[in-house]
């Protein structure tokens, strides 16, 4: 099994910044990915950005504003978010993808971290 544990969620106001961090641990075999997910109350949950065997990505609504990182061994991302605004006020879930086969793949989450950004 694996296991994701997150911090560093919280209150803060537009404009400011906070750092999310998620620690996989367990059995991490075929690691194909690490990334963030949101989720607003109302909304569908969404990616944020992801790092992994095919790149670097992030949603339009981040890009030039948050960054995500790993650390050497692999099972610890980041995501630093800069000039937050009010609308990246959500909760946020970290995801971790094993590749289980040729085509398959098995996705586990964290728990959630809310982050509110008040206005």
């Amino acid at each position: 099994q694996v296991q994701l544990v997150e911090s560093g969620g919280g209150l803060v106001q537009a404009g400011g910044s906070l750092r999310l961090s998620c620690a996989a641990s367990g059995r991490i075999v075929n690691l194909s990915a690490m990334g963030w997910y949101r989720q607003a109350p109302g909304n569908q949950r969404e990616l944020v950005a992801r790092v992994g065997t095919g790149g670097t990505n992030y949603s339009d609504s981040v890009k030039g504003r948050f960054t995500i990182s790993r650390d050497n061994a692999g099972t610890t991302v980041y995501l630093q978010m800069n000039s937050l605004k009010s609308d990246d006020t959500a909760v946020y879930y970290c995801n971790l993808v094993i590749r289980t086969g040729v085509v398959g793949f098995r996705d586990y989450w964290g728990q959630g971290t809310q982050v509110t950004v008040s206005s």
